[in-house]
């Protein structure tokens, strides 16, 4: 009688939801650059090399909007349907999209599932995520709807209706995901002045940066009082920035010949108000970007570095970080034990992973820009730092450069979207797993001097 050993059970090693991200972003990115290479994606026939599908991917993906070629000549109908397709799965999220699927085939959701979601959505718990999604998508579908309506109908008086509906289709989406794409040359520029384009895109791109979360919130309880604090938060916060920053713009750009100086009254305001309110999230333009004055640019990358809100389809650290450090700085400097936001005590964890989220950001951004002056010889600093923090904040907006960049230079920016759409949700999750482990050995308390 042969008695056989007992198999030894190997451990599967499973993913931490971060990793599983990391990984299915990266996936999407490569599935949409093969796409993009197919030579009935241009219209010229002849594909992209692997490096530029590789960065229209990524942008698309990363809903950045930077481009190195020109979106509505290079690419056919069949190419621009790539991108939008890349630039909505990008902005739900490709968890978003899983769960649809489950939702779809009537398949049971795990933990797994929902603990990816919940890091992909920047969710508080675990509690109502699949709940979420749906109103994610109804809430992106509803408003991608009337804003694509709204265009179409505005632009029906200057093309055919089949034109019209398909520029407000793809202007509406990529707005609403803030990712900045546009079919025209140069980019909204035509429209400096035009009440209806100007204020659908900005509401499209202002909506969707609020993020899911904020807008729920508003439509489940429609009272300000009522309205939880990250709520408040993020629409004191966008509503104030959003006013200084307009007239920022407007006082810097008044006598640029190149921007607003030569607009009448009327559309110097209109323009300063769409530069003033997009560089947080989406990358469209109406004035060329390039000839903004230096102090313009350097105020627009701080904006950028900032970014949307938590839970949206923007990019940056976010403004809920950047209002957190904002308090935890005033209660440093009025020697204040706890932090208090609207009548209410922030726990000093959430400080610590503001402030590491904040200084993960500038040493990627840091990092980056160091090897681009290395890589783009003769260029000027204010370019490549702005082409960076754009990147970095997946926000889309250039100084011209970026057909420019060399193709290690385009790497790099490709490695920043990525890092920019991917890294603060990875760095976040870890820091929140972490802080919740107790260290098993505490060592002996010891000051050093700082400051």
């Amino acid at each position: 009688m042969i008695i056989s050993k007992p198999r030894k059970k190997h451990k599967v090693k499973h993913l931490e939801p971060a990793s599983i991200l990391f990984v299915g972003f990266l996936g999407l990115i490569l599935l949409g650059t093969c796409l993009l290479m197919i030579p009935a994606a241009t219209s010229d026939r002849h594909h992209l090399s692997f490096i530029d599908a590789l960065f229209e991917a990524t942008s698309a993906v990363c809903v950045t909007g930077l481009a190195v070629v020109d979106t509505g000549t290079t690419f056919t109908l069949f190419g621009q349907l790539i991108l939008l397709v890349l630039i909505q799965v990008g902005g739900w999220g490709f968890m978003t999209i899983g769960i649809l699927m489950f939702i779809v085939l009537g398949k049971k959701i795990g933990l797994q599932q929902r603990l990816i979601l919940k890091e992909s959505l920047n969710a508080f718990s675990l509690q109502g995520v699949i709940a979420l999604v749906q109103r994610v998508v109804l809430i992106t579908l509803a408003v991608e709807g009337i804003g694509a309506l709204i265009l179409a109908i505005r632009w029906s008086q200057e093309m055919s209706w089949g034109r019209a509906i398909y520029y407000g289709i793809f202007h509406s989406v990529s707005a609403f995901n803030n990712a900045g794409f546009g079919l025209e040359p140069d980019n909204l520029s035509k429209w400096v002045g035009d009440p209806t384009v100007n204020i659908m895109i900005t509401s499209l791109f202002i909506i969707g940066g609020t993020g899911f979360f904020v807008i729920a919130d508003i439509f489940r309880k429609r009272n300000i009082r009522k309205f939880s604090l990250h709520t408040k938060i993020v629409l004191v916060s966008t509503i104030l920035l959003n006013v200084v920053s307009t007239l920022i713009i407007f006082a810097l750009e008044y006598h640029n010949p190149h921007t607003l100086g030569e607009l009448s009254m009327g559309d110097k305001w209109w323009a300063a108000y769409f530069q003033g309110v997009v560089p947080r999230t989406a990358g469209f333009n109406t004035v060329d970007i390039g000839a903004l004055t230096l102090p313009s640019k350097v105020y627009m990358m701080g904006l950028m570095f900032i970014g949307a809100a938590p839970g949206s389809t923007g990019g940056g650290i976010k403004i809920t970080t950047f209002v957190l450090i904002l308090f935890a700085l005033w209660s440093v400097l009025t020697n204040k034990e706890e932090i208090n936001v609207f009548r209410r005590r922030m726990p000093k964890s959430l400080v610590y992973r503001a402030f590491s989220i904040a200084t993960s950001g500038i040493i990627f951004v840091s990092i980056i820009f160091f090897l681009l002056t290395i890589t783009e010889k003769g260029v000027d600093m204010a370019t490549l730092l702005f082409e960076t923090f754009s990147a970095s904040g997946t926000v889309g907006l250039s100084a011209n450069f970026t057909g420019d960049l060399s193709p290690i230079g385009r790497i790099l920016i490709t490695v920043m979207m990525f890092i920019g759409r991917v890294g603060p949700l990875t760095i976040g999750f870890v820091l929140a797993i972490r802080s919740n482990k107790q260290a098993k050995i505490r060592y002996a308390e010891e000051k050093i001097l700082i400051g």
